[in-house]
């Protein structure tokens, strides 16, 4: 039985951007198509009748649920989110209203089903993404006007009933426990799909989370845009989708890859700001998540195995006034956790400008060594300060975490 508030201390999730559309790796007919690789049939506007062909051939045998899942818990993640039908139309599960399915391919297997038997057995939290609007390979969704009517001309109510609502169902009926409904692209669907579309969902699965994603602020936790992070902490729940390279879907040309430090400091961001990063993989066309994926995310466990109590369950609002130099960040349970991203030179001194509330404790969080620390107030200048001196010889791997223990409330003094 999870939590209620399980959604906000988990700050670490999976996504998973798998289609037919990774056979062509974010190339066609010899020329690279710019703008995502899983957006590459509206893009490249190939033909319906063309890209079906994919499925034909689509055989990913290195596709392993119980590898991708393990991995995802070795890499810290407390939830997966997996594309059961993406704006390509094509569903990669066992869809009884469709045929323009998985099951319909060389392959031959429902690979949602057997990620969600493998999330069941091994405590991660199931995640399923739909595509309630777009949807290139119906006459009725939107955004395919190169072999169908334009968009406003379409029947979008009939794509609705006829396809949206029998495929939710199925998703909410054959897969267990389902998490999260991830729903992508509202644009203008009208609010009353919208409501009916989430009455839909809970009338299914009551506990199911739905993201903001579904529109009209009718979701269960504020969703951002894609790779963006907000400035200040937000209020309630809310979810960061990002990416590892520059696209969603698997490419063959895109090698534009985080750092596994570049990863660390992204999610302390959105930690620090109460929020969820929700980190993306694309396999590729024989199911094998891209190698370089691995190891960024491999680097990026490592430091999550030590230093995971300065992420999960941070909710802490911390908005201090001054941009923070040296670092992040983060707090939970009368604990402050101090990210140095950038160590500093002689005197190895960092400095919290701001922080009224009472430290009574500071140390290393992967050794417990203790640390010396200041604090002060300047009456002239109406500042306060907090320094903690750092080891002189102690080494940087990627983030260095020391943990500040204070008493009372957390007060940060506003500039005004």
């Amino acid at each position: 039985m999870r939590s209620d508030n399980w959604f906000k201390d988990a700050k670490y999730g999976l996504f998973i951007h798998w289609g037919i559309y990774a056979a062509l790796g974010g190339i066609y007919q010899g020329e690279k198509v710019p703008y995502g690789a899983e957006w590459i049939m509206r893009n490249a506007r190939i033909p319906g009748k063309e890209y079906r062909r994919l499925a034909e051939q689509f055989n990913p045998v290195d596709f392993h649920a119980e590898e991708i899942v393990r991995k995802a818990k070795e890499w810290g993640m407390k939830y997966l989110v997996f594309t059961a039908k993406h704006h390509d139309g094509f569903a990669m599960y066992d869809s009884k209203v469709s045929d323009y399915n998985i099951m319909n391919t060389p392959f031959g297997r429902d690979p949602l089903k057997e990620l969600a038997d493998e999330c069941q057995k091994q405590g991660m939290v199931l995640g399923i993404y739909y595509s309630q609007m777009q949807d290139w390979e119906d006459e009725n969704g939107w955004g395919n006007d190169w072999d169908y009517k334009k968009d406003e001309e379409k029947d979008f109510e009939k794509y609705f009933y006829g396809k949206v609502e029998p495929q939710v169902r199925e998703l909410l009926t054959n897969y267990g426990e389902v998490g999260i409904m991830w729903f992508d692209t509202p644009y203008v669907m009208p609010v009353e799909l919208c409501k009916e579309l989430k009455r839909f969902v809970k009338d299914l699965q009551p506990d199911c989370l739905i993201n903001g994603r579904i529109g009209y602020k009718l979701g269960d936790y504020r969703q951002m845009s894609d790779n963006e992070i907000p400035v200040l902490s937000f209020p309630g729940a809310w979810e960061t989708p990002m990416t590892l390279n520059d696209t969603w879907g698997y490419s063959s040309i895109d090698h534009n890859w985080k750092s596994a430090k570049d990863v660390l400091y992204k999610l302390v961001d959105v930690a620090g700001k109460g929020g969820n990063l929700l980190l993306n993989i694309g396999p590729d066309e024989r199911g094998q998540i891209p190698q370089k994926s691995i190891e960024v995310l491999d680097e990026a466990g490592e430091w999550i195995r030590v230093n995971g109590e300065s992420i999960y369950g941070c909710n802490s609002r911390l908005d201090f006034q001054y941009e923070i130099r040296w670092g992040k960040i983060t707090g939970k349970d009368k604990k402050l956790f101090l990210h140095v991203f950038e160590y500093p030179e002689f005197p190895y001194e960092i400095l919290v400008t701001g922080l009224r509330t009472k430290v009574t404790d500071v140390y290393m969080l992967e050794d417990k060594r203790q640390l010396e620390f200041y604090q002060s107030y300047e009456p002239a200048r109406d500042e306060y300060r907090f320094r903690v001196i750092l080891p002189e010889t102690a080494k940087l791997n990627k983030d260095l975490v020391i943990c500040a223990e204070y008493e009372g409330e957390i007060n940060i003094q506003k500039l005004d």
